[in-house]
């Protein structure tokens, strides 16, 4: 029988593993790793031929949790396909990767309860994992720590963690879905340099957002109740990352929705959204790639 965690809000606002008092605070940037796996999950069973999350959908069903207040960031047709379009694109490139690196490693920071190794395993990478301590108690609840590789429950600036991280020739694909949108860019600039400076080769591949798109999104996640977790983060011309090190070779932005956003499937809506998103560049993908020389 699926294992159902009960978990409940406390009067202090925080969201808890009643089995084993795991807790996961509800007004943090962890807690927003809710709505991520809630999305996916909608929008897989609304667009299975666009992409499928099994895995999402079996967390989600396993939780005993009110997402009535998550359901009003995904309450549109748009709002779910943004959220499984970003999948789709993150696990795309990173079968790139692996293609020319079929036992290369993967990264995957701030994992929360992203599954995106269950899709794209090919039973040689090497797969970790790394979140806070309190949101990576959270994940393996629902989620097995991968046999090629590990959970690292700790800080992205914590840079011991890198010590942890094996590789078979020195290049890594790093993944960070949802994530820098919340922290300062000089904060993010010295993480990649660290990276940079550990690893010879590699692919830092994540979602970004306009300035414009980041004001948008800061008052859709306050919708959800959540005031502790605002977004600092954008990008308005995804060639100035070059200026993060003199070690990128190249920098490339991904759109989200691409030719999809010409399916007539969809509602108008939606596709007005898609199309501003991607033609006004308000949201994409960004992939910086680095090596020795530069």
């Amino acid at each position: 029988m699926r294992e159902m965690v009960k978990r409940t809000i406390s009067e202090k606002g925080r969201i808890t593993d009643m089995e084993n008092k795991v807790e996961l605070h509800d007004q943090t940037v962890q807690s927003t790793m809710l709505l991520p796996v809630y999305g996916r999950a909608k929008a897989s069973r609304m667009f299975p031929d666009i992409m499928r999350d099994d895995e999402a959908i079996r967390i989600v069903d396993s939780m005993d949790y009110d997402f009535t207040q998550i359901e009003k960031s995904y309450a549109t047709e748009y709002g779910s396909l943004c959220c499984l379009l970003r999948a789709k694109r993150l696990d795309e490139r990173c079968l790139a990767y692996l293609r020319g690196h079929p036992g290369g490693t993967v990264v995957n920071i701030g994992s929360g309860l992203d599954t995106t190794f269950s899709r794209v395993d090919n039973g040689a990478v090497r797969w970790y994992n790394l979140d806070l301590p309190d949101a990576m108690a959270f994940r393996r609840r629902f989620i097995q720590e991968p046999e090629r590789g590990a959970d690292i429950a700790k800080s992205m600036f914590d840079y011991t963690w890198l010590n942890e991280v094996k590789t078979a020739d020195g290049t890594v694909f790093i993944l960070a879905g949802g994530l820098f949108y919340y922290f300062e860019e000089s904060r993010l600039k010295e993480l990649f340099a660290r990276v940079a400076e550990y690893f010879p080769r590699g692919e830092l591949f994540f979602d970004a957002q306009s300035k414009t798109a980041v004001k948008i999104s800061n008052r859709m996640v306050r919708k959800t109740g959540n005031k502790g977790s605002e977004m600092h983060f954008y990008v308005n011309d995804a060639q100035k990352l070059k200026d993060w090190s003199p070690k990128i070779r190249t920098v490339e932005s991904i759109p989200f929705f691409g030719d999809l956003r010409k399916e007539t499937r969809f509602k108008l809506s939606s596709r007005i959204n898609m199309w501003g998103l991607d033609k006004l560049k308000m949201g994409f993908l960004v992939s910086v790639q680095w090596d020795a020389a530069g």
